[in-house]
């Protein structure tokens, strides 16, 4: 195992982690700017697609394939894709990743968290998702159904440049995120909901509300059941 790939793995991922959840914070906790300025639906979405975009340059500069997410890595590995040794570690990585890139969040935002009570905003949404619905099946099924859009739009992107297909997966994430996001925050992917929602159950985070572990399962197995769907319906479909 090329300790390359695990190392852009983690900080890739960790990346991802701080921008995305940054973007939160900026918009729930109290007093800060953003707060100040009214944010809305739009830049949640345009935040995590930066954050992606830049997530997805620092793995490929670092010299590892850029999947950031164990829904990826999982999937191309039940698609022949991807070796199956390399799962486990790539896998570890990622979801370090996720909890080192939300630890860095808590850290910057540390007095706005101080200032701001469950009730007010400071809450687990900040670094994992929920339903706005909450029906477990149809919870289950809305992250199936956006992950397989997401990696199927992967799939079938081609050979691009290296230097155009970070924006391009950015834009297919606030794509993804204004067409099928608003009923369960569109996690795509385990590495950004499960380190992170155990960093906030686990980390000195002041006023904390509940880490809804309850919840938790979907953002890890709807994703991957999506993704895995994506590429056998790829390898079936595509021209040979």
């Amino acid at each position: 195992m090329d300790t390359q790939i695990l190392i852009s793995e983690f900080v890739g991922t960790a990346v991802l982690m701080a921008f995305g959840s940054g973007v939160n914070s900026s918009v729930l906790l109290k007093n800060t700017l953003a707060k100040a300025f009214a944010p809305n639906w739009m830049s949640l979405i345009f935040g995590w697609a930066m954050a992606v975009t830049f997530a997805v340059y620092i793995g490929i500069a670092l010299g590892g394939p850029a999947h950031l997410n164990p829904a990826i890595t999982i999937s191309l590995a039940a698609g022949g894709i991807f070796p199956w040794d390399q799962v486990l570690p790539v896998v570890a990585a990622q979801m370090v990743g996720g909890f080192v890139g939300s630890a860095i969040t808590m850290i910057h935002y540390f007095p706005h968290f101080k200032q701001t009570g469950p009730d007010e905003g400071n809450v687990v949404g900040i670094f994992a998702t929920g339903p706005m619905s909450d029906n477990r099946f149809m919870n289950l099924l809305s992250e199936v159904i956006a992950t397989f859009m997401f990696m199927l739009a992967i799939l079938c992107l081609g050979k691009m440049s290296d230097g155009l297909f970070p924006f391009i997966v950015g834009m297919l994430v606030a794509s993804i995120g204004f067409s099928f996001g608003s009923t369960t925050g569109f996690a795509l992917n385990p590495a950004r909901d499960f380190g992170p929602r155990l960093a906030y159950a686990i980390l000195p985070v002041p006023n904390r509300g509940t880490a809804n572990w309850g919840y938790a399962w979907v953002p890890v197995l709807g994703p991957i059941i999506g993704a895995t769907i994506a590429v056998l319906f790829f390898l079936a479909v595509a021209p040979k």
